[in-house]
């Protein structure tokens, strides 16, 4: 049984749900796969009090996907047009810096959404992500979705309100991180 967790700052009041997954939503048709998926985010804290149809357009827009331990979900700099719920595993979001590599900023794990930066012109990453364990996630194209909530001012509405959130808590992690960075470089350099 996979138990999702809601992060206390990103959803409020929202109790952790408890799904018990399929093996795969690919492995049957597409109304099949639809459905498969819908249950899936439907039980959500992120997708909480989105109507029924909004439930469709999100379903409409989403496949399954895995990632092996160390693959690259996103890359800082890259088009962004697509975002993902995590349902298994843990993936480490990271800042990348040209004399630096990768600084690890926080990592996420089952009912974690990611990917923020579809919604925001200029439409590039701002982090890279990675898979630090197997994990299955819900990949949605977030270009269609934009494109949905211009036309649709409650849906759009509602989409900003959530990822508004996830903004919030990135920049919370990416913050405590620096500070973190900036403790340590004040201690070994006194």
């Amino acid at each position: 049984m996979m138990k999702t967790a809601a992060h206390a700052a990103s959803y409020e009041n929202t109790e952790p749900v408890t799904i018990e997954p399929p093996a795969s939503c690919e492995t049957g048709g597409e109304a099949d796969r639809r459905r498969c998926i819908r249950t899936i985010i439907a039980q959500q804290p992120f997708f909480e009090g989105f109507t029924e149809h909004h439930l469709d357009l999100f379903a409409d827009s989403a496949r399954e996907m895995t990632f092996d331990p160390g693959e690259a979900i996103m890359e800082q700099g890259s088009p962004a047009n697509r975002f993902y719920l995590i349902l298994e595993g843990r993936v480490v979001l990271g800042a990348e810096l040209e004399d630096r590599g990768i600084i690890p900023v926080q990592t996420i794990g089952p009912g974690d959404d990611l990917g923020w930066s579809w919604l925001f012109p200029p439409y590039y990453m701002h982090l890279s992500a990675r898979a630090l364990s197997p994990t299955k996630a819900i990949f949605f194209y977030g270009t269609r979705l934009r494109e949905e909530s211009e036309s649709d001012h409650e849906f759009g509405y509602q989409l900003m309100e959530r990822i508004t959130k996830v903004v919030i808590e990135r920049l919370r992690a990416t913050q405590q991180r620096l500070v973190e960075c900036t403790s340590m470089r004040t201690l070994l350099n006194p």
